[in-house]
């Protein structure tokens, strides 16, 4: 099977990069199970390792609402948990549970409600990815079979390759870009890429489903997981944040273009409960030509607490043409990243991303200063939230990335 995956991989290679790395036959692999079909599908490709292991990661404890009546007073963390324990069954590979929900919490839960209650919009799963998944377990790992002594294996849709040239190992995108998940891992630290697999990147979501089933794995036709990792909700996001943030109501207005003029509408429960670009159900005079129609959130107000608001969903107010990122952190020495920035916008060839599997933004020219950069884009953009993350690409490869400032 690892020799079908490694044909594949050969057939869909990347330019001025070289072919997928594989562990040695008697190399640690430890594969990160989520309990999905991907992380299965991981751990059965190097099931014929014999130091292979499986760890389930318990990042959160909290209830989750039950799928059916029968499970209903068993959380999804048992249940994926026991999904792993049959994965691991069925390929004849060990696998541990460890748990992580301190570091979790003070690390990304947190940190994004300190976010949330200050008016921006994180995510929490880029945090996620570079504190706990490759930041805790990674620490765990070291002690446990010492540094740069085994491999981590995982299910993100992303691929791992060493340039040709400089030898150094890049994060780049999935090969199916409809899973790409190269975003959320934009973050991580990169001397940690040379002891990374993530075999899925090399991969169709079908053949996955497909090769799944010919192993008849347990998981085989398991949903994919949705939404933030922390929690499976249902209802509005934001009234799951209800539980952990103060209502903090402000007034919710609009700024007239040509006079400035302010005026109220109505209140808000607090900034964190809507984001830029967001429809705003509020009762407006639909007899007035200037205020008929509906009205969306176009910025945010600190240090008044208030929420402006404008008519139309593609109001001018809405759109800006560049954008500036804070705490930039480089996937990679710094100044052959920004060598690499350089290349990329000469040959029009730099993007960004500010939300997961949006469509490429063209860079057109760039300002870096320490760690801020300004990004001037080909294109206006709708709806660019203070808080978001924001990746830099330069073709497949990610750049770096860094929150999206005021």
């Amino acid at each position: 099977m690892l020799k079908r995956f490694a044909d594949i991989c050969a057939k869909r290679s990347v330019d001025s990069y070289l072919k997928q790395s594989f562990p040695s036959k008697f190399d640690n692999v430890v594969v990160a199970m989520s309990s999905g079909v991907d992380s299965s599908l991981c751990a059965a490709l190097y099931s014929s390792f014999p130091n292979v292991r499986g760890i389930y990661m318990q990042n959160w404890s909290q209830q989750a609402d039950a799928r059916s009546s029968e499970e209903k007073d068993t959380p999804c963390y048992e249940r994926d948990w026991k999904d792993v324990q049959k994965v691991g069954a069925h390929l004849n590979i060990p696998v541990e549970r460890t748990n992580f929900e301190n570091d979790y919490w003070l690390d990304v839960f947190e940190p994004m409600l300190k976010q949330y209650e200050s008016g921006f919009t994180p995510n929490p799963d880029v945090n996620c990815n570079r504190f706990v998944k490759f930041g805790a377990l990674r620490t765990l790992l070291d002690k446990k079979y010492g540094k740069d002594n085994y491999w981590l294996v995982t299910g993100h849709y992303a691929r791992i390759l060493s340039h040709t040239d400089t030898l150094e190992p890049h994060l780049l995108r999935s090969y199916y870009a409809a899973k790409d998940q190269s975003y959320y891992l934009s973050q991580i630290d990169p001397t940690y890429l040379s002891r990374l697999l993530m075999p899925m990147g090399h991969l169709l979501k079908a053949e996955v489903r497909q090769w799944a089933s010919e192993l008849s794995l347990p998981t085989a036709s398991k949903p994919d997981s949705q939404g933030i990792c922390f929690v499976n909700q249902q209802g509005p996001f934001k009234n799951f944040l209800k539980e952990y943030l103060p209502a903090n109501p402000g007034d919710i207005i609009t700024v007239d273009e040509l006079t400035h003029e302010r005026k109220v509408w109505g209140k808000h429960d607090g900034l964190w409960s809507y984001t830029i670009g967001q429809k705003i159900g509020l009762s407006m005079p639909q007899g007035d030509p200037r205020y008929k129609g509906a009205w969306y959130v176009s910025d945010k107000s600190i240090s008044r607490n208030e929420l402006i608001i404008v008519r139309g969903q593609n109001n001018p107010a809405l759109y800006k043409s560049a954008l500036t990122v804070s705490e930039f952190i480089p996937l990679g020495h710094t100044e052959e990243v920004r060598d690499s920035m350089d290349d990329a916008v000469s040959k029009g060839n730099l993007y960004i991303q500010f939300r997961s599997l949006q469509r490429p933004i063209k860079v057109t020219r760039y300002d870096w200063q320490q760690s801020v950069i300004r990004l001037h884009l080909a294109e206006d953009q709708r709806a660019i939230a203070p808080g978001q993350f924001c990746t830099v690409y330069s073709g497949p490869r990610v750049l770096g990335s860094g929150p999206i400032s005021p």
